[in-house]
């Protein structure tokens, strides 16, 4: 596994660029994740990522594009607006989880 600097840690990340270890993740981190993605978060992204972060509790797996767009309140022209190139393998790498399985 390789390891990034996010915020003078060292964080362990699997292949995707994704977090390892959950308990790695927090707010502070999450931003750093976002800023290496071009994405400044605001209040929706945070909705999005909250969403994201419920259900991989519930389910231990990130939710889809699909479940993402029927469920978070936020459609899909607007989640890709937000994480442009891949909404749910952006999201999830920015919530702290691993890819969503349903992402190629």
């Amino acid at each position: 596994m390789a390891t990034v600097e996010i915020l003078g840690k060292q964080i362990e990340v699997d292949s995707d660029g994704c977090l390892v270890n959950l308990s790695d993740w927090n707010k502070e981190v999450a931003v750093e994740i976002a800023k290496s993605e071009g994405i400044e978060l605001t209040e929706k992204h945070w909705q999005v990522i909250e969403f994201m972060r419920k259900v991989y509790e519930e389910t231990g797996d990130a939710p889809s594009i699909r479940k993402l767009t029927k469920q978070s309140g936020v459609d899909t022209k607007e989640l890709y607006s937000l994480f442009p190139g891949g909404p749910a393998k952006k999201a999830a790498k920015i919530a702290g989880l691993s890819k969503p399985k349903s992402c190629v």
